[in-house]
C-alpha cells in the first residue's frame, strides 16, 4: 500500500512542478480591487461595453488568443489571460455579451436569462476574492434573506412550506425544527456533506495531472483512499438519502436543489450534490444591478490589454493547419467568411458544439474526440416563463426568496411521468417550479424601474417535445408552436397565481422560452440548461479526467461548464483550468496565496 502512497505522491509532485517551471507571468499577483463606482445606467455607455458588433476594423492584431462564446466560462478565461499580458478576441454571435449572464429587456422590464443567485459570497471567500480579482472589485453582491431558499411540496397556501436557512449551523438546525425526530438523519446529512464536499480538491487534480497519469490514478482506485469526494461519486443521491431517513418529505427537501444542475436524483452523484449544498450553506448573493453587470465589469479589462469583445459574431468553424494544429477560425460575416487568425483558440461553445459542428470533419473522427464525445450526453432541456408585472415588491408581496414547488414529495416519481409523457399531457401537469424575483433581490431594481416587478418561473422540458419547429424562424413559429407553450405558461401561471395571488391583474408582460429558445440564443445544441449532463457517468474519475481543457486538437482549449461543473462558480473554475492549461501554471496555487494575503489585510483593516 505504501508503495502506491509513494508513487502518487511523486506523481503529484512532477506535475505540479511542471506547472512551477512556467516563465507566465502571475495574473494574480496583486490586489487589484478598487472601491466600486457608481452603477452605470446610460445606455449608451453599456451598449458600447456589450453590444460592439463584429466587423474586421475592429479585430485587434497580433491576438494571443480568441475565445468562442462569451458566456462567463469564456469572459474569465479571457480576462484572467488579459490579465498575464495577452491579447485576446472574444467571439460572441447573438447581438449581447455575456451567454447566460445577458439580460434582456421588454416592455419597460429587465429580464435574467440564467444567474438567478449563487453562493459562497460572503467577504473574502475564495470565490468572492476570485470574482473581485476579475471585477476589480466593481461587481457588487446583495446578500439574499435569511430564508434564501423554500420548498413547497404540494399546491402554494394548502402544501407544506420548509424553509431553508443562511448560515451552516442554522441550515441545519432550522431543518432539525421543521422535522421533530429525524436529528440523527439530518446529522448524517451533514457529516457527509462536509466530508465529501471539502474532498472535492481531488476533482482539480484529476484535470491538472497529465491526462496519462491522471487516467492511471483513475484505474488504479488511489484515489479513493484520499478522497471522500472521488468514493463517494458512484453513489446516487437517491440511495443516500434514502438511506438516511424513511421520510418522504425530508428526502424530497435533502434533494430539493437538483434542478440547479438538472438531473434527477437517482442518476446524480452525492458528490456533486454534497458541492451544490455546501455551496449554499452560507445563503444566496444576487449582483447588484443585475446579471449583465458580470459581463459589464470584465470586458473592460480585455479591452484594456488590447483584446476585443465583439458581438454578431457566428463561427462558422475552427481553422486547422496541415498538422492538425489550430491556428485561427471563420467568422460569418454577411455572405461572407472573415478568417481571423491566432496561435490559441479557446472554445466556450461547449463540447459538443465544438467537436460535432466547429471542427472540420476529419478532425470530428480523431479517436480522442470520439472517445470523449461517447463519455457524456446531452443535458435537459430548459423551459422558462418571464413575467412583468406593475407594482412594487411591497404592494404584490413578492419576496427575495426562491421558491421550489414540487406537487407531492415523491420528486423522483413525478419526474420520471412527466419526463415520459407526451408533450400535451406534460404541459398540464409540470412536477418542477423554480419561481424567482429579480426585482425583489436587486437593491437597484426600485430606482432604476419604479413601480415595477418581475418574476421568472424556470422549469425542464423534453427537447423532443419542440424539435418539430427546430427550423422554423425564432419568434415567427407556426401556431401549433404557440399553442403548446401557452398550455405550459397556462399550467405554470395557475401556480404563481396561488404563490402571490395580488399579482393576478397587475400582470403586464409575459413570455416563455423553450429548448429552441436555448437552441436559438445560446446555440445549445438540444436547449440545455447546462451543457453536457451532469448524471452519475459524468462524475466517473475517468470521465473527470477526460473532460478537460486541453483536446486532442493542439493549441484548441475548452472552458466554461463542459470543463468543470455548471453554474456561474462551475464556469469560472473551468476557466480556470482551461487559463492553467494555456499559461503553463498552476492558477489555483496563485489564488491560494492571493486569498491569504487578501484575507490578511482585510484582517488587519479591521482591527
Amino acid at each position: 500500500m505504501w508503495l502506491y502512497v509513494i508513487l502518487l505522491l511523486v506523481l503529484l509532485l512532477l506535475a505540479f512542478w511542471s506547472f512551477f517551471s512556467s516563465k507566465s507571468p502571475n495574473p494574480f499577483s496583486v490586489d487589484v480591487r478598487r472601491p466600486p463606482a457608481p452603477l452605470v445606467t446610460d445606455k449608451d455607455i453599456r451598449k458600447k461595453v456589450l453590444k460592439q458588433a463584429f466587423s474586421t476594423d475592429k479585430v485587434p492584431q497580433n491576438l494571443d488568443a480568441i475565445v468562442i462564446g462569451s458566456g462567463f466560462g469564456g469572459l474569465a478565461a479571457a480576462v484572467v489571460l488579459s490579465k498575464a499580458g495577452k491579447r485576446v478576441l472574444v467571439l460572441e454571435q447573438h447581438s449581447k455579451a455575456g451567454g447566460c449572464c445577458h439580460t434582456f429587456s421588454k416592455k419597460g422590464f429587465e429580464f435574467d436569462t440564467g444567474i438567478h443567485y449563487i453562493g459562497r459570497m460572503q467577504t473574502n471567500s475564495p470565490e468572492r476574492i476570485l470574482l473581485d480579482q476579475l471585477t476589480e472589485g466593481q461587481l457588487q453582491w446583495a446578500k439574499m434573506p435569511d430564508v434564501f431558499d423554500a420548498v413547497i411540496l404540494g399546491e402554494p397556501g394548502n402544501g407544506k412550506t420548509y424553509r431553508l436557512h443562511s448560515g451552516t449551523r442554522e441550515y441545519y438546525e432550522e431543518l432539525k425544527k421543521q422535522f421533530p425526530g429525524e436529528d440523527a438523519a439530518i446529522e448524517k446529512f451533514a457529516k457527509l456533506i462536509k466530508t465529501v464536499a471539502h474532498g472535492d480538491i481531488s476533482f482539480v487534480i484529476l484535470k491538472l495531472l497529465p491526462l496519462p497519469m491522471a487516467k492511471l490514478l483513475s484505474k488504479t482506485g488511489l484515489l479513493n483512499w484520499f478522497s471522500p469526494f472521488i468514493k463517494m461519486a458512484p453513489r446516487s443521491l437517491s440511495e443516500v438519502v434514502n438511506g438516511l431517513t424513511t421520510n418522504e418529505a425530508l428526502r424530497a427537501v435533502f434533494c430539493y436543489i437538483f434542478p440547479t444542475y438538472g438531473t434527477l436524483p437517482s442518476n446524480t452523484s452525492f458528490s456533486l450534490h454534497a458541492i451544490l449544498v455546501n455551496h449554499f450553506l452560507k445563503g444566496g448573493w444576487y449582483p447588484s444591478g443585475g446579471a449583465s453587470e458580470i459581463a459589464f465589469h470584465t470586458i473592460p479589462i480585455i479591452k484594456r490589454a488590447g483584446g476585443a469583445v465583439l458581438t454578431k459574431a457566428v463561427v462558422q468553424n475552427i481553422l486547422l493547419d496541415p498538422e492538425g494544429k489550430a491556428y485561427g477560425v471563420s467568422v460569418m460575416k454577411g455572405q461572407q467568411l472573415v478568417n481571423v487568425f491566432a496561435p490559441i483558440v479557446i472554445s466556450d461553445a461547449g463540447l459538443f458544439n465544438t467537436y460535432e459542428q466547429l471542427l472540420p470533419e476529419a478532425a470530428q473522427t480523431l479517436p480522442g474526440i470520439q472517445a470523449s464525445l461517447r463519455m457524456v450526453e446531452h443535458g435537459l432541456g430548459g423551459l422558462t416563463v418571464f413575467i412583468g408585472i406593475v407594482g412594487s415588491k411591497e404592494e404584490l408581496g413578492l419576496e427575495a426568496t426562491n421558491y421550489y414547488i414540487y406537487p407531492e414529495s415523491n420528486i423522483e416519481k413525478i419526474m420520471k411521468h412527466y419526463l415520459a409523457a407526451s408533450r400535451d399531457e406534460a404541459a398540464k401537469n409540470i412536477p418542477l417550479l423554480y419561481v424567482t424575483s429579480p426585482s425583489a433581490k436587486d437593491p437597484t431594481w426600485e430606482e432604476r424601474f419604479p413601480g415595477k416587478s418581475t418574476l421568472i418561473v424556470v422549469s425542464c422540458a423534453q427537447y423532443k417535445w419542440f424539435e418539430e419547429w427546430k427550423d422554423e424562424r425564432a419568434a415567427k413559429r407556426c401556431v401549433e408552436y404557440e399553442g403548446l407553450k401557452d398550455t405550459f405558461v397556462d399550467s405554470i401561471m395557475e401556480t404563481v397565481f396561488k404563490l402571490y395571488p395580488a399579482i393576478k391583474d397587475k400582470i403586464e408582460y409575459v413570455s416563455a422560452g423553450t429548448p429552441l429558445t436555448n437552441q436559438h440564443y445560446l446555440l445549445a445544441p438540444k436547449g440545455e440548461m447546462y451543457g453536457v449532463d451532469h448524471g452519475l457517468s459524468r462524475l466517473q474519475a475517468e470521465v473527470i479526467a477526460t473532460m478537460r481543457s486541453q483536446t486532442p486538437i493542439p493549441n484548441l482549449y475548452l472552458t466554461g461548464q463542459d470543463v468543470f461543473f455548471c453554474g456561474l462558480v462551475g464556469a469560472l473554475y473551468g476557466a480556470i483550468l482551461c487559463a492553467s492549461s494555456v499559461l503553463q501554471r498552476n492558477l489555483f496555487l496563485d489564488l491560494i496565496q492571493l486569498t491569504k494575503a487578501v484575507q490578511a489585510k482585510d484582517s488587519k483593516k479591521n482591527d
